[in-house]
């Protein structure tokens, strides 16, 4: 009985485990999704002011609606864009009526348009809050000599810009020469895919214990 007991228990502890971990991951599924659907939600409505006090984890990816007036000065923060290649997010301060300053995304230049001039002016920016995470323990240093960041950096870009540490990230281009840098959600959600794995495996595992038992019964025969 114990030859055939112990690799019964084996396998039924196997496809136990690999099941609960694909139980777990369409739990993180249902938990991804709640986490996008709230991000879709606060991307699309629109806060009716700019918060007095921004707070990232209440407010970030809330669209705003601001009027003012781009000042002098810009930060450049390489990246890419398909189809047009490498070339800079152009950001600038805005200052609005009730005397705050803040940070706009303008949009996208290309590479050799970086030199250009982009006039400033009174604006309407339609866009969302964003505290963006670019920075890792790799990126250099801004090149402050070619003003080239390598990464949206909120608040040393505010102390270069003299703004409060706030990113609005604007919808649509502003300016000529620019292309639309609109936020996007990069948040990985692959747990379907994990769920169906482990759920895959506990087949092939409950398929291996019953070819074992077969083929240790056809030798006992």
């Amino acid at each position: 009985m114990t030859r055939w007991l112990v690799p019964l228990l084996f396998g039924a502890a196997g496809v136990a485990i690999l099941v609960g971990l694909g139980v777990w991951q369409l739990q993180r599924l249902a938990w991804k999704e709640r986490i996008l659907a709230e991000i879709t939600a606060r991307m699309d409505d629109a806060l009716p002011a700019l918060p007095a006090a921004p707070d990232e984890t209440r407010d970030e990816y809330r669209r705003v609606r601001l009027t003012g007036q781009i000042e002098a000065g810009e930060v450049h923060v390489l990246t890419s864009q398909p189809p047009a290649g490498p070339g800079y997010l152009v950001i600038a301060p805005l200052a609005l009526p009730d005397g705050r300053r803040v940070m706009v995304q303008r949009g996208f230049v290309p590479e050799a348009g970086k030199p250009a001039p982009r006039p400033g002016g009174r604006v309407t920016v339609d866009g969302n809050i964003l505290w963006p995470d670019d920075r890792n323990p790799y990126t250099p240093a801004p090149n402050a000599e070619r003003n080239i960041w390598f990464a949206r950096d909120v608040a040393p870009m505010a102390a270069a810009l003299g703004t409060e540490p706030l990113l609005v990230v604007a919808r649509e281009a502003i300016g000529p020469g620019l292309s639309p840098a609109p936020v996007s959600v990069n948040i990985a959600n692959d747990h379907l895919g994990y769920a169906l794995t482990w759920f895959g495996l506990a087949a092939v595992w409950a398929a291996m214990t019953v070819g074992f038992l077969r083929t240790r019964r056809r030798a006992a025969a």
